[in-house]
């Protein structure tokens, strides 16, 4: 592994392995984690795993919270199992004490939130099982608040949505505008009084698609003092340079806009996870009319993230800075608010 790499604190703020290991028998969720994903974790260098609450479409609505659930039952499960080498973390404190133990951190996240609805008061109920990030919307419309792919329609939060990301702020929970729509990030950074967290996100001045963020959001995030973690989805990053180097065309664009410090890895590795729940009869997927199988070379998953950091070192990036977005910049924004109550300053 590559020394510097080996030395820096590694945060990933989207894999969606969970959706991977609840599709194993509930008694092989801890091994299955072991298994599968640990060595991948470990070669990669992370330290800290976003551990996204994905609810695939064939759940939403009626099973959608029973889904939410039986994910984070899943997570805390795989975490009792493997407690040698992972912790589940609530606040900064944790975190650093599961580096400090050498074991990885990982963090719940949900991703859209169908579970929840309208019922916000659910905020509060899936905090206290130790969610910390959320996100209100997908590609499509949710109760919350439209996701990018409703761009056309211009909407902002709902009603309900806004009394969530208030909601949000008070118990100390992350809002995350990955996949919200361009409308409903603006509203987001109008009414935000703490700072927001785009999980797995490029720059639409790289790349013109709904998924990406443009240079205001992204200013906007920093000036919060946010982070915006840059996706490596090939498709979402260039119609067809689906390269290491076009992934570092969009680091050096949003720290060119925001500033290094306000810059992360938001990988949202999803080779291994279709592999693992798509049934080989069916045919090739497609994500918002882009193929869903086009991934970076040697970046398919956890275990090439150090080509991440010798690609930063090619183009000539400073040590301290690649040291910043490789995780650092994350870990200070978790430290800072992750799990503290609005009540606590």
């Amino acid at each position: 592994m590559n020394e510097l790499h080996r030395r820096a604190v590694v945060a990933d703020l989207h894999n969606d392995l969970l959706c991977a290991v609840v599709a194993r028998p509930v008694d092989r969720w801890a091994e299955f984690f072991r298994e599968r994903w640990l060595p991948q974790l470990r070669a990669g260098g992370v330290n800290l795993q976003a551990l996204p609450v994905f609810v695939e479409d064939p759940y939403r609505p009626e099973g959608a919270l029973r889904r939410t659930l039986r994910m984070i039952e899943a997570a805390h499960r795989l975490a009792a199992g493997n407690a040698d080498a992972v912790a589940l973390c609530e606040d900064g404190v944790q975190i650093d004490r599961a580096l400090s133990q050498g074991r990885i951190a990982l963090v719940l996240a949900l991703e859209s939130a169908p579970g929840v609805g309208e019922d916000v008061e659910l905020l509060e109920t899936v905090f206290r099982l130790g969610v910390r990030i959320a996100s209100l919307a997908h590609f499509g419309r949710t109760a919350l608040a439209d996701g990018s792919g409703e761009d056309g329609t211009g909407g902002r939060l709902t009603r309900a949505g806004v009394m969530a990301l208030a909601e949000m702020e008070r118990l100390g929970m992350l809002f995350d505008v990955s996949h919200l729509g361009a409308a409903g990030v603006g509203h987001v950074l109008e009414l935000a009084s703490r700072p927001v967290l785009a999980t797995h996100s490029g720059a639409r001045q790289l790349f013109d698609h709904h998924r990406n963020l443009d240079d205001e959001q992204i200013r906007g995030i920093a000036a919060g003092g946010g982070v915006v973690c840059v996706n490596f989805f090939a498709p979402y990053l260039d119609e067809s340079d689906y390269s290491i180097d076009r992934l570092v065309d969009h680091f050096e664009h949003v720290a060119g806009v925001a500033g290094v410090e306000h810059v992360g890895l938001g990988p949202d590795f999803i080779k291994e996870v279709l592999d693992d729940t798509t049934p080989p009869c069916c045919e090739r997927a497609f994500v918002e009319g882009v193929p869903a199988d086009a991934y970076l070379p040697g970046l398919e998953g956890p275990a090439g993230l150090p080509l991440v950091t010798e690609a930063l070192q090619r183009r000539g990036w400073p040590e301290g800075d690649i040291v910043a977005v490789l995780g650092e910049n994350v870990r200070r924004l978790l430290r800072n608010e992750l799990g503290r109550p609005a009540s606590a300053g």
